[in-house]
């Protein structure tokens, strides 16, 4: 009997090879995924149809045994040894993420919010235009590495990022036929086919990590995404006007950007900018991130191989464009833990990464660097197919309640609760900084909380239209936070006998600079009957006109940029009609006023009333603007000891952990550095110290403005090349003791001196003069007499105007916590209410 079984078995088992090689059996298969298509249908009615399966329960066990293992309930344990370096705006970072691309041998990961490929790493882009995004990407596929890159699906509706052009253009770099072909994989996600995920898709929530993993080597990580309007140097122009010639340009297209007066338009036609630089000013953009060399790489590897298996299995799983990742350490019996799965009938390939052994990189058997570290994470069911880990959140409340002198945060929002009674907003950071202060008031310790965010955190126009409500309800949502009602920071201090105002101080910053817009360009523009604007627009198509345009095909033309000839000679006849009228107007000579006066803010950088002009003294007035210089960063610094860096908001949208997807990095050097503590010796880590004193330096006006070729500038290249230039010198040591007389008062009086002149001046908006929209109005009138961003009294005399900016030094302004205190900010209807309040929470 057992013998028929066998033969039996032999001849169905020869059967099945023999059909494996038949349409048939090709059949077959497509109808399984078919059916397992339909399934998610299935998944509507449940909820928990990722962790209801015997196996997927021993999967989650296993995660919440790890996690319960690790400090703040991470999935990542404490490293020891790493190097860690730090970078503070967007020039630094930008050039040491091209520095370690263009190094790349064998595997980059990239998961971005959003991902521009057109953008230049380096500056100006007319002078380097190999340094594009695209470019780098394309010439290391082409030398075999493998590029894997993971960007957020929006909702078209409601944002502009345009991932599919991103997916798109990355894919035609390589053609078929050509050196890289297959090397670059782009995946999308969430989805939002309801044919495909219909009981998955995700409209609220983002996917919001910025971070590059390079050949398991070194990591980068931080709030700046590889996208327009986030390259800025430390001096924060605004003005990007250039008699000279347009090819001195430092933001093409629509990498020059002002969303207080108009969002980004169609990114896919990246070399279109409505906005004309001749008439106003960028929104420059202030950010901090981090290079990661040592264990804590591997951390943040694991992150990414478990998201794109995720992705993978939720969305590509039938798609053999896309394989599944294994890891070296998740393997076997553990590779469950970075979403491995191995179906009946898989589709692509199972690629082992990294390429090389881990016990090659030199960091997995010498530590590299002092910096003890632990990565921490926002992620749930529908962003990586876990349970619901908020240890981001953990770290923040624990790393404030034991800060014993000074908590430090710049950060896009700050949205927070102190307790439960604070609905709809959940996460308990505020609750901790309630404590933190609390006690400090109780012992008569000398504690500050200093809190640096965007005056207007949202992108809204003028905030007192209807299209700004969703930005009022989360500046509503932050003033209940910080002091307005029973509930907030302010108020549950005070219950407890303690004076907030003694201890938690907000700020804002702000930017000023001069449109280049002299009276030799202006006649240039009569004579030659072109606006400047068209001048940037062919200047743009020039250094950006190469790339793809078809946002919708699946092979879209590669070279094509959507631009068609006639437009390609129309765009070069304007700027060769304008450049022949340049010696006719006196523009063969030396331009002798600045393209930027942004410097003068900073050391050394002189005085605005000592700055050249090329024309008439009234009409330079026409050509001063100012804007929010806006606050992007993820920041926490806690008594020079510890930081806290990553893609993390305060709000409960980066916190919860159910919402959006986050990655951040908790640090703290061992390599400890005498300074001073209130007067006291302190033994500070090197890490937190050096970058608070820079951070502090530029925002007080201390720093010298940065020059635009980065190449000798240590702070522009990767952690493996050279650690930090912290710039020592009497400044250096002046901000030394966070919490000085002397540097709160320098501190302080800029902010104030600063908010002054900005509100007399400009009357820059929001300011504590508006208390309700009457206020407004008798503020800043509704009218198109005034553009956005320049001077309010054309009448104030030239000179009076360059004195009074020769008074602003850095950015420093205080945040205004009477703005609309007496009107209310977002009133419940079909933008804000109860089934939307989380969206802006």
């Amino acid at each position: 009997m057992a013998s028929g079984e066998d033969g039996n078995s032999r001849m169905f088992a020869g059967l099945r090879d023999r059909l494996k090689a038949t349409n048939l059996y090709d059949a077959k298969i497509g109808a399984i995924h078919i059916k397992n298509k339909i399934g998610k249908f299935g998944n509507l009615i449940n909820a928990n149809h990722r962790h209801d399966e015997e196996h997927e329960k021993l999967t989650d066990e296993k995660r919440t045994r790890i996690a319960e293992s690790h400090r703040f309930h991470s999935f990542a344990p404490e490293r020891d040894g790493n190097k860690i370096k730090w970078y503070v705006d967007g020039q630094d970072y930008f050039y040491a993420v091209s520095v370690a691309l263009e190094k790349a041998k064998e595997t980059i990961y990239i998961e971005d919010w959003w991902l521009s490929p057109e953008l230049f790493l380096r500056r100006p882009p007319y002078f380097n235009q190999e340094w594009r995004l695209d470019q780098v990407l394309k010439r290391r596929a082409e030398a075999g590495v493998k590029i894997y890159v993971v960007v957020y699906k929006e909702v078209a509706q409601a944002l502009s990022c345009n991932s599919a052009h991103t997916k798109h253009a990355l894919h035609a770099l390589c053609p078929e036929g050509t050196p890289g072909y297959g090397n670059i994989h782009v995946m999308r996600h969430p989805d939002h086919n309801v044919f495909e995920n219909a009981g998955d898709m995700t409209f609220y929530w983002a996917h919001h990590e910025k971070f590059i993993v390079i050949d398991y080597e070194v990591a980068f990580i931080g709030g700046l995404d590889l996208c327009f309007g986030r390259w800025d140097s430390r001096q924060h122009p605004l003005a990007d006007v250039h008699p000279a010639g347009v090819q001195n340009e430092m933001f093409p297209g629509q990498d020059f950007n002002n969303n207080r007066i108009m969002d980004f338009q169609t990114v896919d036609d990246w070399k279109s900018n409505e906005l004309s630089k001749a008439d106003f000013g960028r929104m420059p953009w202030h950010d901090v991130a981090m290079c990661v060399v040592g264990d804590c790489v591997y951390d943040i590897a694991e992150h990414f191989v478990l998201r794109w298996n995720f992705v993978k299995r939720d969305k590509y799983k039938r798609s053999d464009g896309f394989d599944w990742l294994t890891m070296t350490g998740r393997e076997g019996e553990n590779e469950d833990l970075v979403a491995v799965q191995r179906p009946k009938h898989p589709v692509g390939e199972y690629v082992h990464h990294p390429l090389s052994p881990l016990e090659q990189k030199a960091w997995a058997h010498e530590h590299q660097g002092t910096v003890h570290a632990q990565v921490v994470r926002s992620s749930c069911d529908w962003s990586s197919g876990i349970l619901t880990e908020h240890s981001i959140q953990n770290a923040y409340c624990e790393t404030i309640r034991n800060a014993r002198h000074f908590v430090y945060i710049e950060n896009q929002f700050f949205i927070t609760a102190t307790g439960e009674e604070q609905s709809p907003i959940h996460n308990t950071i505020g609750k901790a900084i309630v404590d933190a202060c609390v006690q400090a008031g109780k012992e008569g310790r000398k504690f500050r909380v200093i809190i640096v965010i965007p005056a207007i955190p949202g992108f809204a126009g003028d905030l007192r239209d209807d299209a700004a409500m969703g930005t009022r309800a989360i500046m509503d949502y932050q003033y209940k936070s910080i002091h307005r009602g029973p509930n907030s920071i302010f108020e549950q201090i005070k219950a407890q006998g303690v004076d907030p105002k003694q201890h938690v101080f907000i700020f804002n910053l702000r930017s000023y600079d001069r449109l280049n817009k002299t009276s030799a360009m202006i006649e240039q523009e009569e004579k030659s009957g072109v606006k400047y604007q068209d001048v940037q627009r062919a200047e743009a198509e020039e250094i950006m006109g190469e790339g793809v345009q078809n946002t919708t095909d699946e092979k879209p033309t590669v070279g094509n940029d959507g631009t068609d000839d006639d437009e390609k000679e129309r765009l070069i006849d304007l700027k060769r009609r304008f450049e022949a009228e340049r010696d006719a107007v006196g523009l063969d000579k030396e331009v002798t006023s600045r393209d930027s006066v942004a410097e003068t803010a900073m050391l050394n950088g002189g005085k605005v009333s000592e700055q050249r002009w090329d024309g008439d003294r009234e009409r330079e007035k026409d050509n001063f603007v100012q804007e929010e210089l806006y606050i992007h960063g993820k920041l926490l610094i806690v008594d020079d000891r510890i930081v806290i860096c990553g893609s993390s908001n305060i709000n409960d949208r980066s916190q919860l952990g159910l919402h959006d997807s986050e990655l951040s990095i908790v640090m703290e050097d061992y390599n400890l550095m005498d300074s001073v503590m209130d007067g006291q010796p302190f033994k500070a880590g090197h890490h937190a110290a050096t970058l608070r004193r820079m951070l502090w330096r530029e925002h007080l006006g201390l720093l010298p403005a940065q020059s635009l070729d980065a190449s000798q500038d240590p702070n522009a290249q990767p952690a493996d090349v050279c650690p930090n230039d912290v710039m020592e010198g009497p400044e250096y040591e002046f901000v030394a003791d966070p919490m000085s007389d002397q540097v709160w008062d320098m501190w302080t009086g800029n902010a104030s001196t600063n908010t002054q002149i900005f509100r007399h001046l400009f009357r820059a908006d929001p300011d504590d003069h508006i208390k309700n929209f009457d206020d407004y109005e008798a503020f800043l009138p509704r009218h198109n007499k005034f553009k956005q961003g320049h001077l309010h009294d054309p009448f104030m005399p030239a000179e009076e105007v360059r004195q009074k900016l020769d008074q602003i030094k850095g950015h420093l302004v205080w945040m205004p916590l009477d703005f609309l205190c007496d009107a209310p900010m977002a009133e419940k209807g079909l933008q804000v209410n109860a089934y939307t309040e989380s969206i802006y929470t």
